[in-house]
């Protein structure tokens, strides 16, 4: 059973690949626990994991939103392959097929992403989410890398902060969508 929809939204970003468990899980948990929506792009990777957490902790309210890219500039009627991931409970399919290195672009959905939640969280990822990261700072919505390893996260804005704690992470959120 899907838990009501929250008036706030975070966006977490990271690798398509890889899921970084260990920061995608505790991150999934407390955006259950402070009773909020989740977005991402609806794949796999951080994408995967951090829903997975959101969705299988204890929530009152919030729900996991997967804004899914079509499956090419030739066929954007269909979602692409793998999308949504099984943790996804409302997906947003668009016709928006670009990614990774071109995820700036006007055919990324990485716009959508960005633009529709009230902050941001990225994990480490590649170049699509790099461009997440930039777009999020282009368009001046409240953003945190969380890594612990800088090496993870150095190809993204320097501008960004960075933090190696899920409690400032919380009290970053805390500050952007109350709770």
């Amino acid at each position: 059973m899907t838990a009501p929809i929250s008036p706030h939204t975070v966006g977490v970003v990271g690798s398509g690949t890889d899921e970084h468990d260990a920061l995608a899980r505790p991150i999934g948990e407390l955006l259950a626990q402070l009773g909020v929506n989740l977005l991402t792009g609806g794949g796999r990777g951080v994408m995967t994991a951090v829903s997975r957490a959101f969705v299988r902790h204890p929530r009152e309210r919030g729900i996991s939103i997967g804004v899914i890219p079509c499956a090419s500039l030739a066929d954007r009627r269909t979602s692409r392959a793998g999308y949504p991931n099984a943790f996804v409970e409302l997906a947003i399919r668009t016709h928006l097929p670009l990614s990774g290195d071109e995820g700036t672009g006007d055919l990324s959905r990485n716009h959508i992403n960005v633009l529709s939640c009230d902050a941001l969280v990225a994990l480490p990822g590649g170049p699509g989410t790099a461009s997440e990261v930039s777009l999020a700072v282009r368009y001046g919505k409240p953003i945190v890398v969380f890594a612990p390893a800088p090496a993870l996260v150095r190809h993204f804005p320097p501008s960004v902060d960075r933090f190696e704690s899920l409690d400032r992470v919380r009290q970053f959120l805390r500050s952007h969508v109350g709770r």
